[in-house]
């Protein structure tokens, strides 16, 4: 147990990861954190669904700001993605690219990947800065209040986006994004009942103006104030796989304290559940932190002790 090199290790640097990194270096234990940079907050041009930031805050700065109080309780951040664990006496042994560590307790915050629809990565990015790309209407759907909305998407999951939305505006397409749409008689009774529009693909191009993003179909040319692509998502479970996490509708499963299946592995954030909010992530990451903390604790008392000899008179 001497010879492990930290008490605890988070991979990922999201929300999740980071409140748990705030946690347990004020617990004072010993913690570095791996993040491979990749975190879907660092897309949010501006939040102002975040509580206390009523202007509100770009994903980049909260993550900065966040990262820089972690370090400022002694967090080890370093980058690089983890493409190894495996158990070892008395914890794991993790790798990543340009580094090896071994650690009692480990915090996986490795999220999700939002399906992208087909255009360039930089007009994506673009795009996203603007407004015109969302990804998720229960973080930003006041921002389209009575605007014009596509969703690209189809089947159940397409038209369960497009409802959603109808919430904040009355003027929504549904945009098959491959083919003609593959909707039930259920789902076409949804869509007539909410008066969305639809539109069979498939999604040839999309392009950006000044104020609009314009997605082609064989249909020609329609214009969107704000675009959300609803094309489901790849959730980062390799990790707990390779250790034989129990997964549950392709999450990694946890009970009520974040423990996964696996003793002495934890899970927080969208790899449980993808639900896109960075208030849950966070409030995750507060548990799984207390309870990797408490579950040291009961291999082996945490005690403070104040150093003890000669004082400075």
């Amino acid at each position: 147990m001497s010879d492990i090199d930290y008490d605890c290790l988070v991979i990922g640097g999201g929300p999740a990861g980071l409140t748990a990194a705030i946690y347990l270096t004020r617990y004072h234990l010993s913690l570095k954190v791996v993040d491979a940079g990749k975190s879907r907050a660092s897309w949010i041009p501006c939040t102002h669904n975040h509580a206390g930031y009523p202007g509100g805050i770009s994903g980049k700065e909260l993550l900065e700001r966040m990262r820089e109080q972690a370090q400022m309780y002694g967090a080890s951040i370093v980058t690089g993605r983890v493409t190894r664990i495996d158990p070892i006496e008395g914890g794991f042994q993790v790798e990543w690219g340009a580094g090896c560590v071994t650690a009692r307790k480990v915090l996986l915050a490795t999220g999700i990947t939002n399906r992208r629809p087909p255009m360039d990565v930089e007009l994506h990015d673009d795009a996203m800065a603007r407004g015109l790309i969302r990804y998720c209407p229960v973080c930003d759907g006041y921002e389209v209040t009575d605007k014009k909305v596509g969703v690209i998407g189809s089947g159940s999951h397409g038209v369960a986006e497009a409802v959603f939305l109808r919430g904040f505006t009355e003027d929504i397409t549904l945009i098959a994004p491959h083919d003609i749409h593959d909707l039930s008689d259920e789902d076409q009774a949804k869509l007539r009942e909410f008066g969305i529009n639809t539109i069979d693909g498939p999604c040839e191009a999309i392009a950006v103006d000044d104020r609009q993003i314009v997605v082609q179909t064989p249909h020609g040319p329609s214009a969107f104030d704000s675009v959300y692509p609803a094309l489901g998502s790849d959730t980062h479970t390799e990790l707990a796989q390779q250790l034989g996490a129990e997964l549950k509708d392709g999450n990694v499963r946890v009970d009520s304290h974040q423990r996964t299946s696996i003793t002495g592995l934890y899970a927080a954030g969208d790899v449980v559940l993808g639900l896109d909010q960075i208030s849950h992530a966070m409030g995750e990451g507060g548990v799984a932190a207390t309870t990797m903390r408490n579950d040291l604790a009961r291999e082996r008392p945490i005690l403070r002790e104040r150093l003890r000899g000669n004082s400075m008179r």
